[in-house]
């Protein structure tokens, strides 16, 4: 199963009665505010959801396996997101294990 931001849309414009475009731009405005916030390095946090958070990684060597030789990985961020110990709760609760 999955949802696609268009099925987001249509969900949410659905249960507001809020017309499609103007629920596709707001969710598009959010998803740019957080990559705004992340790439300055400024997390985002929302109460009862989650995080989403810059992580650091450290460098590291790495191999080429198709030469042989060992490559140095710089030391990078990466975007991350942390949900809320009631998101995963709930996930944990409603999600049937396959």
């Amino acid at each position: 199963m999955k949802m696609t931001k268009a099925d987001l849309v249509e969900q949410i414009a659905y249960k507001t009665g809020i017309e499609k475009a103007i629920v596709l731009t707001t969710i598009e405005t959010f998803m740019k505010s957080v990559k705004n916030s992340l790439e300055k390095g400024e997390n985002v946090y929302l109460r009862g959801f989650g995080s989403f958070v810059v992580k650091t990684r450290a460098s590291k060597i790495g191999r080429n396996i198709s030469k042989n030789t060992a490559v140095q990985i710089p030391a990078h961020n990466i975007p991350a997101f942390k949900p809320a110990k009631v998101f995963t709760e709930g996930v944990k609760s409603k999600v049937a294990v396959k």
